[in-house]
Formats: C-alpha cells, sequence, structure tokens
C-alpha cells in the first residue's frame, strides 16, 4: 500500500508538471497591472497550451532563452526598455537567427529590409545585421521606445511593433497615456494577447541559465570567422551558427561589429575575450573561399537547380545560390524546418505545371513531393492531378492533366556556370518602343481570361534614370534612394561620405555615381500574369507602385 501510494504521488507529480501554466486573472507587464478578463483568458490560455504542448519543442525554445535572455536583458536594461519585452523575440522568430515571415521579414526581431535600415542596421548580400543578436536587440529596443514616445504606453508601443503608430492611433481612440491599470478583453488586438500567451508559457522556464552561453567580442578589423573559430579552438560551424549575419563568414571593417562566441563554462569569459583579443590583434589570414556553384548547378525540366552537399541547410543553400531564402522554400515545396537531402537538386526559380512526359511509375518509399522535384512539377499541381492517390511501388502518377499533351522536350544537360560573371537568374524583360500590332491583338483576346475581377493587361514600366547625382525630396531615405537608382545602400551611404543614421534633409544633394554619365530611361511592358499585383510587378522591377 505505501508503495501504490508513492507511485500515485509520483504520478500526480508528473502530470502536474506535464500541465500548462494557467493564465492569471492578474499579471504584471512593463511596470503596468493588467486585468485579464474570463473571454480574454481562455483566448489566452488557448495559446499557451498549444506553445507548451509538444515537450519537444518547447525545450528548444527554453534553451535557446536561456542562452540569449542574458544579452537581451542587458541591451534592454542600457536602453530602458522594460525587460518583460524580451518574451517578444519568442513571439517573434523563436529565437531563430535566420527566420524569414511570409511578408520578408527577417532575423531575430523580424525586421523588414526598409526598417533595418532606417533603424541603422546594414542589410546586403555581405552583411545582414538583422540575423546579430546584438545589433537588432539594440534596433528593436530602439523601435520600442519610439513607439511609446508616441503613447507612453507601453501595450500600445507593444501594439505598435506589429501595426505601426500610426495603425495604433487609427486602431485606439484613447490609449490612456501614463495609466498604471489596464484590462484586457476579447476586444484586445490579437498581436497583445498572443504575447502574453507567451510570457506565461515560458516565464517560469526561462529563469535558468543555459548550458550554452554567449561571450560577446566587439571588432572593427576585417577578421574571417573560420580562423576566428580556430584561433579560439571552436568548431566553425558552432560559431557561425551563432554568427549567420556574416553571410559570406567574413568580418568587414567598415563599422564594428560583436562576435557571438558560444561557451560551454560562463567561467571562462575572460579566458575566451582574452584570446580573442589576441587572435583579433594578430594578422588574421582570410580563408579562401573556394565557389561550389561551379559543377554544383544544373538545368532540370528547363529550370535552374542546385545540388546540396552533407549538412547544408536552406538558408545557407539560398545563400550560396545568391537567392532569397523565401523564395528558394516556396520553388521547392518545403519549409524552413526540413532537411535537404545531400547530393539532391533543388530549384532557384518557379517549378512547372505539368512535366515533358504524361505519367510516372512511383519507385520504393517515393513520395510526390520527390516526383515533383524529379521533374520540376509544383507540388501543388501534382496533387491536383492526382487526387487523394495513395503512393506504392508502381503506382502510376500523372505529370500533366488527364488526357492532355506534355510540354515540349526541354534539354536536361548539366550545364556548368561560370561564377566570375554575374548571373541573372530572372529573365530581363524585353526592351521596347511600343507593343507590336500582335501583342496588343493578343492582350486584347486574353481580357477574356479574368484574374479575379480583373483581366490580364500589359503594363507600362519606365526603367530608372540614373544620373550624376539626386535631390532629396520629403520623405525619402536611403533605402528608398538606392532602390530608385538600383544601387546597394551602402555603396550610397560611402559615395557620400555619410552615415547610415545621419537624418536626410529635402534639398539635399546626393552623389549617384563615381562620374556624371546619365543612363536614359525606356519604356518596357510586363505581362500580367495570375496571382499578380502592382506591389509585386514593382518589387520585380525595383520601381514604386
Amino acid at each position: 500500500m505505501r508503495y501504490f501510494f508513492a507511485f500515485v504521488i509520483i504520478l500526480f507529480s508528473i502530470r502536474l508538471l506535464a500541465q500548462a501554466p494557467e493564465v492569471p486573472h492578474k499579471m504584471q507587464f512593463a511596470g503596468l497591472t493588467l486585468t485579464i478578463r474570463d473571454d480574454a483568458r481562455r483566448e489566452i490560455q488557448k495559446d499557451v497550451d498549444a506553445l507548451t504542448q509538444s515537450s519537444k519543442y518547447y525545450t528548444i525554445k527554453v534553451e535557446r532563452a536561456r542562452t540569449y535572455f542574458p544579452v537581451i536583458e542587458k541591451i534592454f536594461e542600457e536602453e530602458r526598455v522594460p525587460e518583460d519585452f524580451k518574451f517578444l523575440v519568442l513571439q517573434e522568430s523563436s529565437l531563430v537567427p535566420d527566420a524569414v515571415s511570409v511578408s520578408n521579414a527577417v532575423g531575430y526581431w523580424q525586421f523588414k529590409d526598409f526598417t533595418a535600415i532606417e533603424m541603422g542596421l546594414r542589410v546586403d548580400k555581405q552583411i545582414d545585421e538583422r540575423m546579430n543578436i546584438v545589433s537588432s536587440t539594440r534596433a528593436a529596443a530602439q523601435y520600442i521606445k519610439k513607439n511609446n514616445y508616441y503613447f507612453n504606453n507601453w501595450l500600445y508601443a507593444l501594439q505598435a511593433y506589429q501595426m505601426g503608430a500610426g495603425g495604433v492611433i487609427k486602431a485606439v481612440k484613447d490609449y490612456e497615456p501614463g495609466t498604471k491599470h489596464m484590462e484586457v478583453t476579447s476586444a484586445t488586438y490579437w498581436y497583445v494577447k498572443k504575447f502574453l500567451a507567451h510570457k506565461v508559457a515560458f516565464e517560469k522556464s526561462v529563469e535558468e541559465r543555459g548550458a550554452t552561453q554567449l561571450v560577446l567580442f566587439q571588432t572593427s578589423r576585417k577578421s574571417d570567422l573560420n580562423a576566428f573559430a580556430n584561433g579560439m579552438a571552436i568548431e566553425p560551424e558552432n560559431l557561425l551558427s551563432y554568427n549567420k549575419w556574416a553571410r559570406t563568414g567574413e568580418v568587414p571593417d567598415d563599422k564594428s561589429y560583436t562576435i557571438a562566441i558560444p561557451v560551454e563554462d560562463t567561467q571562462k569569459k575572460e579566458h575566451v575575450l582574452a584570446s580573442a583579443n589576441r587572435i583579433a590583434g594578430s594578422e588574421m589570414r582570410v580563408t579562401p573561399r573556394v565557389s561550389l556553384a561551379k559543377s554544383y548547378i544544373r538545368f532540370v525540366n528547363g529550370l535552374p537547380a542546385i545540388q546540396a552537399i552533407e549538412g547544408e541547410s536552406s538558408s545557407t543553400l539560398a545563400k550560396r545560390a545568391d537567392t532569397d531564402l523565401s523564395s528558394f522554400l516556396k520553388y521547392n515545396d518545403i519549409s524552413i524546418s526540413d532537411r535537404l537531402m545531400a547530393g539532391e537538386f533543388y530549384y532557384l526559380k518557379r517549378k512547372h505545371k505539368k512535366a515533358t512526359t504524361l505519367t510516372h511509375k512511383s519507385g520504393e518509399k517515393e513520395s510526390l513531393w520527390a516526383i515533383s522535384q524529379k521533374y520540376g512539377i509544383r507540388l501543388s499541381k501534382l496533387q491536383k492531378y492526382n487526387p487523394g492517390l495513395q503512393i506504392k511501388v508502381g503506382t502510376l502518377v500523372w505529370l500533366t492533366p488527364k488526357n492532355s499533351k506534355p510540354e515540349k522536350n526541354i534539354s536536361e544537360q548539366p550545364v556548368i556556370l561560370d561564377t566570375e560573371k554575374s548571373f541573372a537568374w530572372s529573365v530581363t524583360p524585353v526592351v521596347e518602343s511600343n507593343p507590336t500590332e500582335k501583342e496588343n491583338q493578343e492582350v486584347a483576346k486574353s481580357s477574356n481570361d479574368k484574374i479575379g475581377d480583373v483581366a490580364p493587361q500589359e503594363v507600362s514600366i519606365t526603367a530608372t534614370v540614373r544620373s550624376g547625382t539626386h535631390e532629396v525630396k520629403t520623405g525619402e531615405t536611403f533605402y528608398s534612394i538606392a532602390k530608385l537608382y538600383k544601387l546597394e545602400v551602402m555603396n550610397l551611404v560611402n559615395l557620400n561620405k555619410l552615415n547610415l543614421k545621419d537624418p536626410l534633409k529635402p534639398g539635399q544633394i546626393l552623389q549617384i555615381t563615381d562620374n556624371q554619365e546619365v543612363v536614359d530611361s525606356k519604356l518596357v511592358y510586363h505581362k500580367v500574369k495570375p496571382s499578380e499585383t502592382l506591389h509585386s510587378i514593382a518589387r520585380e522591377y525595383e520601381v514604386t507602385i
């Protein structure tokens, strides 16, 4: 009987530990006392339960938080931002440095490129500080503070992180500046309730320090992270995983950057910093990097594809191919959590709607996804052609709509690309003075094919006029001007010997090119495709809407 009661007590304790934290009726946030009404408590509790449901993923997030939170807490203290905001980084990215949203927000704090640049972060093909835990956290803290200046209310500053200060001003009639007590109801903005769920779910679990801690080392010297790791006796892959912001593995010398060094024993912090200073102070030999693009790229079904190597992730492969990560995932019908298979080819352009052959007999353990990759067909189309198909060995899989003709056969000979020259994966629009009569007839004919409520049409786009100088207009930023002239932001900044944090003034004259050469404007025509919007077309041609 004694053992029976002991067993019951242990079982009860295990079940108690497995239960999700309970949302209280009152809670503290950033100096505010929040009263949580029952309708909101039920909503928040549902999110808490979902966040803690998988012990595996919950544990992973907790360990990441234990590693990164000491860094975030220190920066928030220096910036005078309430510590509670640290839970926002879990909501935004789960502390995955190269996380990418559907709207192309990137990094720990999910900044879009133009916002990041305006907050003083460097974002280009070499450096992306949105993935630097120190730089991005400081930018996030300053962004939160800036929003709080409007409201003098941290809860609305939190809401403004997602919808902007202007959005909050429109949505909230009275944002109660300086108040110390607020109610959270079902009418409270969903983003705020989602944040409170993260705070409740993780608050108690992240109090301990993680097995891995970060030592922060600042340097303004040109460095190679592989050489730096070897000098520190750290696995290069381990160091690079905490410093994905250095996209090429090299730290430039244009300003001071912070390298995050992972250590297992926090007592070694001083020793680690001393070693880092010694290594950075010596002449570090930059490791020559061999491009893997040659011999790893071929055309499959008429589409460029790149071969994955052992241990490569989606983000590293997309970076090696010099393509956008979110687009890469979409092209290959995969998610950021999917592991890549070494030796397999992954597409760098969107797959076709049908294959060059009618059918395919499935092999052993072959999935629809594997078949879609093999033939370069979109997975959604393959599922449409084979509704409810259960694949076994020898199953006939349709690669085109039934009773249709296959696409014209396209050569699949491997092609080695010369990576010394620039290569544009996107098709350059044909430049014409005016559309031909035949094309005008085709446009008129295609107007019968509706896209939603809009008929396909041709949009005339005036290409960028690049001149020697540009006069700054009201509301323009470094980012908008650089995009207008198809320049890298840092090139524009350096050309004018300015700083990203320097405010631009209306009427200010900026140098656009090293010489005064003028490139004439040209009129190009774009035929609208299904699902395209003015926004997507503008982004493709790098012009404003």
